[in-house]
């Protein structure tokens, strides 16, 4: 099993510590957060992470303009939306600024770890306990 770094970026406390522990029971290691957009970049440029999950709705810049910040800086980042929203137009937003998957919340640990296979093209072995946001 491929140990991938990730850099969570979500405003909320809650949602950080539920998706740290499903990577983590996933084998893989969470090497920053960053609460905002704005945050987001200044954590992925000092962390060069893996992969990349992504609130929606967060203060300064949402996600997708982060996501669309991030992949113009950096065009291989591999980003994950992880968000509460499941409206089609929010999906195609934010495939269109360069996310490379999308989660809905709450996390279903099956959904997290195809999710990573896919987008970070890893086979994970190990099942990641229940993950609720």
């Amino acid at each position: 099993m491929e140990r991938l770094n990730v850099l969570i970026v979500d405003d909320s406390r809650l949602a950080v510590q539920v998706l740290k522990s499903a990577l983590e029971d996933l084998g893989h290691k969470v090497v920053r957060t960053a609460g905002t957009g704005a945050e987001a970049m200044t954590a992925y440029q000092a962390c060069n992470p893996d992969v990349v999950t992504m609130d929606i709705t967060m203060p300064d810049m949402d996600g997708i303009a982060a996501t669309e910040k991030l992949v113009k800086s950096y065009p291989d980042a591999r980003i994950i939306m992880v968000s509460s929203h499941a409206q089609q137009n929010m999906v195609m937003d934010a495939l269109k600024a360069g996310a490379k998957g999308y989660i809905l919340k709450p996390i279903q640990p099956d959904k997290l770890r195809d999710t990573l296979e896919q987008v970070a093209g890893i086979k994970v072995l190990k099942q990641a306990a229940g993950a609720k946001v």
